[in-house]
């Protein structure tokens, strides 16, 4: 199957050739007829499978095809970062078509916000927008949204677990009852399937590889001591041939020790966290993307909030604190066919968390042996409930995947 196959506006095929896009994902296969049909729609599909393209390619062709213009799109998501990548995606995709868009989100100063505003007043086809700054135009009266026809929610479980489901209703309450609604989420959680509920008129569902890495990444772990952990992981960065990293931290303070310490034996490494202002993000971000930096640190912020192709290596030098973040952790690499590999370090405390992970991809996930110059490793013994034991032998939070 190509993209002529879906008959899309020859303008919007002209910047798909432009990109080099000929064949669609798995993704865009099955959700862009439905779009195009005019269906509500819940997709459920792990990070760098195209999804973002699922929605735009037939939300700009229904754009082209309309006999009014005005804000015709709204578009969700959880992060600043995200939604500067989805406007970014537009403007490649839209290229030949004259479908404009813009990114609304918060951080700056009141420039941004005027510069923002402006832009509204002059007239768009597609908002892209963080909850927060979303509701402080719409309650100020800056944005109208009487006549729109179409609410995209992406990486809607992200969204949720940072408290955003009443921001979301609130918003829905200033939009028409009557639009499109579609909801895309890399994980569908009990508390997703509530909100579709809520919010979307019998709609078709898509599901590709619910919470599962991609096929192409190399999936590796190391038992060590806290202590161990800079040992290792400047072992890893200098005898290693990788040429874009990603480094992923527990907590902002992690983060900023980390990179404090890699400066100081030497890598050029940059530390990526919300302490920054948006211009500083920014600028790392398209430094990242340009390979003048090749290692960036943070922390889940990064996990679903940056789409960049190459990276080759991703480090967990902390388990992640849920399942689910793992796989959008490790998925930053790997994306779009290509392959790349993880390695995360795990200690003693938490290889219970570490197990967990495991239960969720379904797989033992390689544990190499620790350099002997670094002395003895933890032995792995997660503890876990071995299969046909009682439910009261398991000690601790129930997990959805038991």
């Amino acid at each position: 199957m190509t993209f002529d196959d879906f008959y899309l506006a020859h303008d919007l095929l002209d910047g798909l050739d432009t990109m080099g896009f000929t064949k669609p994902t798995p993704i865009q296969e099955q959700a862009i007829p439905v779009i195009l049909d005019n269906k509500d729609i819940i997709a459920c599909a792990q990070t760098g499978t195209g999804k973002t393209a699922a929605y735009v390619l037939p939300l700009i062709h229904k754009i082209i095809n309309s006999d009014k213009r005005h804000i015709n799109t709204l578009v969700l998501a959880p992060t600043r970062e995200l939604a500067l990548q989805i406007d970014q995606q537009i403007e490649g995709l839209a290229y030949f078509t004259g479908v404009s868009s813009i990114a609304v989100y918060g951080g700056g100063d009141g420039a941004v916000w005027d510069q923002q505003k402006k832009a509204l007043k002059q007239g768009v086809d597609i908002i892209i927008a963080t909850p927060g700054r979303l509701i402080s135009f719409l309650t100020s009266g800056a944005m109208k949204m009487d006549h729109l026809e179409h609410l995209v929610l992406d990486e809607a479980d992200r969204m949720l677990d940072m408290g955003f489901y009443d921001d979301i209703i609130r918003i829905i309450s200033y939009l028409p009852a009557k639009r499109q609604t579609l909801l895309f989420s890399a994980t569908m959680p009990p508390k997703i399937r509530t909100l579709a509920n809520t919010i979307l008129k019998n709609p078709v569902q898509v599901n590709i590889a619910i919470s599962k890495p991609a096929e192409g990444i190399l999936q590796q772990a190391y038992l060590v001591y806290d202590k161990q952990k800079l040992g290792l992981i400047k072992k890893i960065l200098k005898d290693a041939k990788y040429t874009s990293i990603l480094i992923f931290a527990s907590t902002k303070e992690h983060v900023k020790e980390l990179d404090k310490e890699l400066r100081r034996l030497g890598f050029a490494v940059h530390a990526f966290h919300s302490d920054l202002v948006q211009d500083e993000r920014e600028e790392i971000m398209r430094a990242f993307k340009s390979r003048r930096i090749p290692i960036l640190i943070g922390t889940d912020v990064l996990s679903r909030g940056i789409d960049v192709e190459g990276i080759d290596l991703v480090v967990n030098y902390d388990v992640p604190p849920d399942p689910e973040d793992y796989i959008h952790r490790i998925g930053r690499t790997a994306r779009a066919e290509s392959t790349g590999t993880a390695i995360t370090f795990i200690n003693d405390k938490d290889q219970h968390k570490f197990s967990r992970i495991e239960h969720l991809v379904a797989k033992e996930i390689t544990k190499l042996p620790l350099p002997e110059e670094f002395g003895d490793a933890p032995h792995y013994n997660p503890g876990l409930r071995k299969e046909g034991a009682k439910k009261s032998s398991w000690k601790g939070k129930k997990r959805k995947f038991l």
